[in-house]
């Protein structure tokens, strides 16, 4: 009555075009798509390899890295099929300043301010900050990425555990670490992984790049973050660390308070080997490998208050989540956690809201999805179970009404969505302020 996965998959092969098949018993696209998921996931192995190490710098150097080296370009080995990469940055930032350096919100975060991937056909599927890709990593794993639980100290029963093994925050070198100050003429270490996905998740292969060829090439950049540390009083939303009072040189210039001297970049390849093989040749899912998962970011200016402010999501994509920080003072950077905002709404183009949310409300639907709340001034709206499909440009929008947005104020946007590459050609870019 029921047919083993081997004969199931020799039954798709021989369906597919090529395949040997009868022309009665085709099957369609998407059900050829899922029996090469199956056999892939059922056959494949899964491997993860080291495709990139290099220092730059010396921790005794007060040079920032940045200037020698703003841009690492990372080139994916062309083999298998490859679902993303993990990233990992360990940076010695240098206080060259005569004030304690503060770690703020975002923290390792933004040691990259962009991390673009370019596939075989040179569509960029990834163009977006490190903030971003952090936010997503957490978002689906459903909890910080990469922390752990920990105890109340040797020996202790309180924290996070009852149980007297010693479980905890125990293998260092897996941690996003930084020290929460570093001391005028000192250095401190600063550590931060990031997965960037090209594949959707490992059984969702939507977006996955087949890369068994010879004539093409791929490009990982990582851009480094040229202002690791602003002065105190100005905007910190895209640094990693900000003096305690006024340094000698103006916001325009602080960067040189605080170097990255030594920065060491290890960069591993996940991808699924010895593909299954069909009568018609190796067994890729064809419509996973023609979507672009992307990640893509945007920043908004002259947002005015108690106005609406709506931002338009771009067309022939199907958004999966949208990012928000929200900044009401450019000037110092003001983000507070929701008393700034009178509330966020989903409107389509007919003007009906989808939703509409005060900030409480989204702070209590993150809660249930992440465990914790986000960063001050930092929102995030999911739409996986019914992604936010667009057809033409400006037919859905994201409605920001804020109740404080003085002078300078900005709002940053990181998307996520899925696109079909044959569409892109008549598709508009993110929308800009």
């Amino acid at each position: 009555m029921f047919q083993r996965r081997s004969e199931l998959m020799a039954a798709a092969a021989s369906a597919a075009p090529g395949g040997g098949g009868g022309g009665g018993g085709k099957m369609t696209a998407a059900q050829l798509n899922a029996y090469a998921r199956a056999a892939i996931k059922a056959r494949a192995i899964k491997m993860t390899q080291q495709i990139f190490g290099a220092t730059y710098g010396s921790a005794a150097n007060t040079t920032d890295v940045s200037a020698t080296q703003p841009v690492v370009n990372v080139i994916p080995r062309n083999v298998g099929l490859i679902k993303g990469f993990y990233v990992k940055l360990v940076a010695t930032v240098n206080n060259q300043a005569s004030e304690t350096a503060n770690l703020t919100d975002l923290g390792p975060s933004n040691l990259l301010t962009q991390i673009q991937f370019n596939d075989l056909n040179n569509n960029t599927r990834i163009q977006t900050t490190g903030w971003h890709i952090a936010f997503l990593n957490a978002i689906k794993a459903r909890r910080p990425y990469g922390t752990s639980l920990i105890r109340g100290g040797t020996g202790s029963t309180t924290g996070g555990f009852d149980s007297p093994i010693n479980y905890g925050s125990i293998f260092t070198a897996a941690d996003i670490s930084a020290p929460a100050t570093i001391a005028s003429t000192h250095s401190g270490t600063v550590t931060m992984w990031w997965w960037v996905p090209l594949a959707y998740s490992d059984d969702d292969l939507r977006g996955a790049v087949y890369a068994n060829v010879v004539n093409a090439t791929m490009q990982l950049n990582l851009t480094l973050n040229t202002r690791i540390c602003v002065n105190s009083g100005a905007d910190s939303t895209l640094a990693v660390y900000q003096l305690s009072a006024a340094n000698s040189s103006t916001p325009s210039t602080d960067a040189s308070s605080c170097v990255v001297s030594q920065l060491a970049v290890t960069v591993y390849q996940v991808y699924m080997d010895q593909l299954p093989v069909g009568q018609g040749g190796v067994l890729l899912p064809v419509l996973d490998l023609a979507t672009l998962y992307e990640m893509k970011n945007t920043v908004f200016t002259a947002i005015t208050a108690n106005q609406d402010f709506p931002v338009q999501y771009s067309n022939f994509r199907d958004f999966l989540s949208t990012c928000l920080i929200y900044v009401n003072t450019g000037s110092t950077g003001a983000r507070v956690g929701g008393t700034d905002v009178n509330y966020l709404a989903l409107q389509s183009a007919n003007f009906t809201n989808i939703w509409k949310k005060e900030p409480g409300l989204i702070s209590l639907e993150t809660r249930n999805h992440l465990q914790t709340d986000m960063p001050p001034g930092c929102y995030y709206f999911g739409s996986r179970e019914k992604p936010i499909s667009t057809v033409q440009y400006g037919n859905m929008e994201l409605i920001l009404n804020a109740s404080t947005a003085n002078a300078g104020a900005y709002a940053l946007f990181g998307y996520e969505d899925f696109a079909i590459v044959q569409t892109l050609s008549m598709a508009g870019s993110l929308a800009a302020s």
